[in-house]
């Protein structure tokens, strides 16, 4: 006998159930037809790249979290830790074959080995839009409403975007005399971490710097002192605003920086964002080394502690590093796992065990009439299973409805099949009430489902098509 394995997993994963599966699934198609209604176009790419490829702008941080290995051709490769290093290089591989801008959107796994924790995975999905092709400030506000727009269709009220723009820090850097790009860029990293070590932390980190590659600590306290100003709770849009156009704003890169976050927010407010779900924040710097502009991350605020669920920047240096010329770039990518983790506990996400809205019940004598009857609602789009076992008893099909959490259940036996009707039931009576249960006749099954699962929410209205669109080569009461 082999031996017995034990069924386990990593740290890290996770199984998706079909209760997990189906809300999921739901959720992806809504953010994909919010990603369309914008016109961005799907992409998909390998999930296994030369690690040179993903190596090519990450930083050291990121180093650290990608799954490294050599496969049986004894080649460096690596698991893709995010999506947008392979856009890059499909932009350079297939230069000529896409328009400008090209417009994309992407669904799929990527790995991290980070910490696991609270709603954060080691394996997860990314939902990426991207605009490749135009230096255009609009393509970065677009990106805000796409932010807000996926937001919305999901059900979340609560989300800030919080953005801020990258040449920010390279105007503090001039304007406080730090001449070390090295030092300059791990400031930047250490204020990425302040949402998770405050800014005792960041206060921490920053003063170590002082004394690296002749940067003064005066320097240092200068920094520590802007973000201790631009964190401040009180602070308003226009007053932050005002502190960086009197600090970096004093240099040509912190100029240009401020005016561009004032028309991105501008822009974003007149694409329909409104104005209390964004927040000009001078903090915002995000880990990624290739951002060169706009950066933006979207929490919720009643669900602060699971971090961003949104979250993306432009980087127009990126496809250079595949290509002979730099190409400007801005995208956005929706952290899918975390996003339902925190749906889930707020009681917004609508969980389901099966993907089936009826199950038509089969008795031997009528099973046939029961097949079409199934056929029937599926060609008029409502989901409906057969239930497969011919000889099963009716209290065993009820029962199996009752555990996948089946609403409905249509029944139609040699009684019904002589008077030409059908029995409707509902399984927890959220609509029927004390009759759970109704006879209707066979030329208004369709419309009596349909009625009954608009009212509980189970599909929008007029989503299924009327019956007459629907023309059996014969009836399935006959």
């Amino acid at each position: 006998m082999p031996r017995k394995v034990e069924p386990r997993l990593l740290k890290g994963f996770r199984d998706y159930l079909p209760e997990v599966m189906i809300p999921r699934t739901r959720l992806l198609r809504a953010i994909a037809s919010v990603f369309e209604r914008f016109g961005f176009e799907p992409l998909d790419t390998p999930t296994i790249e030369y690690a040179d490829i993903l190596l090519a702008k990450a930083g050291p941080e990121q180093e650290k979290l990608i799954y490294r290995f050599k496969d049986h051709g004894d080649r460096d490769v690596a698991l893709r830790y995010e999506l947008t290093i392979s856009l890059a290089r499909v932009l350079a591989q297939y230069s000529t074959d896409l328009p400008r801008p090209f417009k994309r959107y992407q669904m799929g796994p990527v790995w991290r080995a980070d910490a696991p924790g609270k709603g954060r995975y080691r394996e997860f999905w990314q939902c990426d839009v991207d605009i490749v092709g135009t230096s255009s400030l609009l393509a970065d506000a677009e990106c805000l409403a796409v932010d807000h727009a996926v937001m919305t269709a999901v059900g979340v009220s609560t989300h800030l975007i919080r953005f801020n723009n990258r040449k920010l820090f390279r105007g503090l850097q001039e304007h406080y005399g730090i001449n070390s790009d090295a030092v300059m860029a791990d400031a930047m990293r250490a204020v990425d971490k302040i949402d998770k070590i405050g800014f005792e932390g960041v206060k921490t980190d920053l003063e170590s710097l002082a004394g690296r590659d002749g940067v003064s600590m005066a320097a240092i306290k200068a920094l520590q002192g802007f973000i201790s100003q631009a964190c401040h709770p009180n602070l308003g849009y226009v007053d932050r605003l005002d502190l960086c156009r009197v600090t970096a704003g004093k240099t040509e890169i912190g100029r240009i920086a401020c005016e561009e976050i004032q028309r991105v927010r501008d822009s974003a407010v007149a694409m329909g964002v409104p104005e209390h779900h964004l927040k000009f924040d001078p903090t915002i710097v995000r880990g990624l080394d290739y951002y060169t502009g706009t950066v933006f991350e979207t929490f919720l605020t009643d669900a602060m502690d699971y971090g961003s669920v949104m979250s993306g920047g432009r980087y127009d240096g990126l496809v250079g590093v595949f290509a002979n010329q730099d190409e400007p770039a801005v995208g956005i990518s929706v952290g899918i796992d975390r996003l339902i983790t925190v749906l889930d506990e707020k009681g917004l996400l609508k969980k389901a065990k099966s993907s089936a809205d009826v199950l038509v019940i089969v008795f031997e004598e009528t099973a046939a009439n029961s097949m079409r009857l199934a056929e029937l609602l599926r060609a008029a789009e409502i989901k409906a299973e057969l239930y497969l076992d011919r000889s099963a008893k009716l209290k065993k099909q009820l029962a199996y409805a009752q555990r996948k959490g089946i609403p409905l259940v249509l029944m139609f036996g040699s009684e019904e099949k002589a008077s030409k009707a059908v029995i409707l039931k509902e399984m927890n009576s959220q609509v029927l009430g004390v009759d759970s249960q109704q006879k209707i006749g066979v030329e208004h099954v369709v419309d009596e489902v349909k009625k009954i699962l608009e009212k509980r929410s189970a599909l929008p209205a007029n989503d299924v098509p009327r019956l007459a669109t629907w023309q059996p080569g014969k009836p399935f009461w006959e």
